[in-house]
């Protein structure tokens, strides 16, 4: 076991320790690199394979003819009912359509959250339901003042080329699956040239330009290593348009961010002092049932001892054998109060991160029993408070891939982006990781809201796992 300096797994040079297996192949400098060579071809080749590839091509694929219908529906609706407000004489029936088509868009808004919480795991929270007014005015006003619809109408009036783009990411997948049916359909089928019909076997690509065809038998096969590659890069090409619908959807489909943010506030500020609260009773219960007992005994071991040493000083026989068993067990009792305290002190501010947050990591990745890669670049650093939050985390995310992932190797990265310090635990372990499942994960959510942070969970079945820690530099 070791902790060695080298480069990041970019290739790029940083500040950069892992823990190795004790093994004499893991010295060689190609090694890393033909590890994270290894690692990221295992990957592209499982991602056709994954649940959450399958189930973000069907997400891709129900959304957009709901998308389509929903958009195409909406910008009718919209369109005519603004064109009739600026009339005078039919400004109420333009007022009218214009309130249907923010009903229209808050029910598509609902039904686009729950698609997206069915296959995707995103859980946006429901909005407040549409405000009333008072008379037929207040009632068509407050709903056109309804910003949670208008920003349902912009979701999904932004469906439309959205749901285009995942319509083309599902044709990647139909492209690939359909040419590595080509030697079946050629031999089966007879989809061959003839002499009425020169032109071969058309190869599908996902490219809407060019065309390629299989004149021969073993063309046929040249078209399902066309299939292969394109269903390799299928998942990638869907999931880059599911990021972009998810980004989407927390934006618009949810509650007001001025609404949301106040609750944030009211909430970590009620979790931060619950949390200084419980620190100070664990202190004051740790202190009252450890080194206070120990204190108490020493002090009570030095008296005998005073008590017997005045005793010989008016001629009483001195049992030198009682007075070192009294020194003896006040000096045993003293050590284990330092030793309570030692730890006591450990648990409010690890000592290893007085020399910073990487080599206070560089300590976590030596002692896990799990190899642990790690690299960490954090150029300016963040306040002690920030610095304590970012450690504990780590912490419990390395005890949790130590047991209940069964991992074979992890990694851990610490960077410094645009204000941010960004913490991100990985390991290639079952997956299955979720918030309030037992694992300690909603207590790190609750230690990260208190200074404003954010916690991102990315664990499907079958692994792998990556946690992501976003933290304010000063809290």
């Amino acid at each position: 076991m070791h902790v060695q300096e080298t480069d990041r797994p970019d290739g790029s040079p940083g500040h950069h320790r892992g823990r190795r297996p004790a093994d004499r192949t893991t010295d060689h400098p190609v090694t890393p690199l033909y590890r994270h060579l290894y690692r990221a071809a295992t990957e592209v080749a499982r991602a056709p394979f994954t649940r959450r590839a399958w189930a973000e091509a069907a997400y891709c694929l129900i959304g957009f003819p709901l998308g389509l219908a929903g958009g195409v529906v909406l910008a009718v609706v919209l369109a005519l009912g603004a064109g009739l407000t600026a009339s005078l004489v039919l400004a109420v029936v333009g007022a009218l359509l214009l309130v249907a088509g923010l009903q229209f868009a808050r029910a598509l808004g609902g039904a686009h959250r729950g698609l997206a919480a069915a296959l995707l795991g995103e859980r946006t929270p429901v909005p407040p339901p549409t405000p009333s007014g008072s008379g037929f005015v207040g009632r068509l006003d407050a709903p056109l003042r309804d910003g949670v619809g208008w920003r349902a109408a912009a979701y999904v009036l932004a469906k439309l080329p959205v749901g285009a783009l995942g319509a083309y990411a599902v044709l990647w997948w139909v492209t690939g699956l359909v040419n590595l049916t080509a030697p079946l359909r050629w031999g089966v089928f007879g989809q061959r040239p003839t002499a009425g019909d020169p032109e071969g076997m058309p190869v599908l690509t996902p490219v809407p330009f060019g065309g390629l065809d299989a004149d021969t038998f073993a063309g046929t096969w040249l078209a399902v290593l066309i299939g292969v590659a394109t269903l390799a890069c299928a998942p990638w090409v869907t999931r880059l348009v599911v990021e972009g619908d998810r980004r989407l959807i927390r934006a618009l489909l949810g509650p007001e961010r001025l609404a949301d943010r106040v609750r944030d506030l009211e909430e970590t500020r009620a979790l931060a002092v619950d949390d200084s609260v419980a620190l100070l009773r664990r202190v004051e219960r740790d202190l009252h049932d450890g080194a206070q007992v120990r204190l108490v005994a020493v002090a009570m071991g030095l008296d005998m001892i005073r008590e017997r040493l005045d005793a010989e000083a008016d001629g009483k026989p001195l049992d030198t054998g009682r007075l070192r068993q009294l020194v003896a067990g006040a000096h045993q009792n003293a050590t284990e109060a330092l030793t309570e305290l030692r730890d006591l002190a450990r648990g409010i501010h690890p000592p290893a991160l007085d020399e910073g947050l990487p080599d206070a990591l560089a300590t976590l990745a030596a002692r896990s029993t799990v190899p642990v890669e790690l690299w960490a670049d954090v150029p300016q650093r963040p306040t002690p408070a920030i610095e304590t939050i970012a450690y504990f985390c780590a912490a419990e995310l390395l005890t949790n891939v130590i047991k209940h992932s069964g991992a074979r190797h992890a990694a851990i990265g610490v960077t410094q982006r645009e204000g941010l310090l960004r913490l991100q635990v990985t390991d290639d372990g079952r997956g299955g990781a979720t918030l309030g499942a037992g694992s300690g994960l909603s207590g790190l959510a609750q230690r990260v809201r208190t200074v404003d942070g954010r916690l991102d969970i990315r664990s499907p079945e079958g692994g792998p796992t990556a946690v992501t820690v976003e933290l304010p530099l000063r809290a």
